[in-house]
């Protein structure tokens, strides 16, 4: 019972900071996801150093993944051009040519893995703003969007919370038993339908996409953020984990909240850039 009520206490609270964060504006936006960028980066190096045969640099490569974030941002805005990303790639450089003077058993697997931090977690949040901020093709001016990027985790939420009703009561078919032997395709299914089922709300509450585009974004997001949660299960067991972390009590730690959007995000940006903007 008192796990539950510390579960149900924190998820209330992570909703409430995540769809505030989004909504009350473009600069506490930018603040919400530089830093969940820094932390979910922070873990995922915490993760990958603890199983001792890799070593990379937790610090570097979480502020690298808020400068992201931020670079991608002011681009986004036409605040800065390309030259705001020189830093970044300065400091690609360096993560490549500081493993010469380190000497460390694993040079090629440091790299792998520092890499993968800016790929796997840093890129997709950082990505998030190029559907937050959309210009207007009449004055050129750019507007902040949040219902694109809140629409994102939306989608997801509705979908892990469906699929673990109908997956309770109705689930008897693996989804993909060898990584992630709990999910069902019922489950999967169910949750895809709630999902849906939320795009005829948002289409009728903001008309700026049609009800076939805002179906067409659930179900690019249910379907990605499903193999999203997949690859993040494939990765703990590799690396012989059952959390990523603590630092949501109750929930386990912030790789196993945002599993699903790192894949779903750069998903649903093709989808919206090929078919709709």
């Amino acid at each position: 019972m008192k796990n539950f009520i510390t579960r149900a206490i924190t998820g209330l609270l992570f909703v409430v900071i995540m769809v505030g964060g989004i909504l009350y504006n473009a600069l506490s936006f930018g603040f919400l996801f530089a830093l969940i960028s820094m932390l979910t980066v922070f873990e995922f190096g915490q993760l990958v150093n603890q199983s001792g045969e890799v070593y990379i640099s937790k610090v570097l490569t979480s502020i690298g993944a808020a400068y992201l974030f931020l670079a991608f941002m002011a681009y986004s805005m036409n605040v800065e051009g390309v030259r705001i990303f020189t830093p970044y790639l300065a400091f690609l450089l360096f993560i490549l040519i500081k493993e010469l003077y380190q000497k460390r058993e694993n040079p090629i697997g440091n790299w792998a893995y520092s890499m993968l931090s800016q790929l796997y977690i840093a890129l997709p949040f950082a990505m998030l703003n190029l559907l937050g901020f959309q210009g207007n093709a009449e004055d050129g001016s750019i507007a902040y969007n949040p219902i694109f990027p809140l629409s994102i985790f939306i989608f997801l939420w509705l979908s892990d919370t469906g699929a673990y009703c109908f997956g309770s009561l109705l689930g008897k078919h693996r989804l993909f038993e060898r990584i992630s032997p709990k999910k069902s395709w019922e489950g999967s299914i169910g949750g895809g339908i709630v999902s849906l089922a939320s795009a005829f709300a948002l289409a009728y509450f903001f008309p700026f996409m049609t009800y076939a585009e805002w179906t067409g974004l659930a179900l690019t997001v249910v379907v990605f953020g499903t193999w999203g949660d997949l690859v993040e299960s494939l990765m703990k067991r590799q690396l012989g984990v059952k959390d990523s972390g603590n630092f949501l009590p109750g929930h386990g730690g912030l790789l196993d909240r945002f599993d699903s959007s790192l894949i779903a995000i750069p998903a649903a940006v093709i989808y919206l850039y090929c078919v709709v903007f």
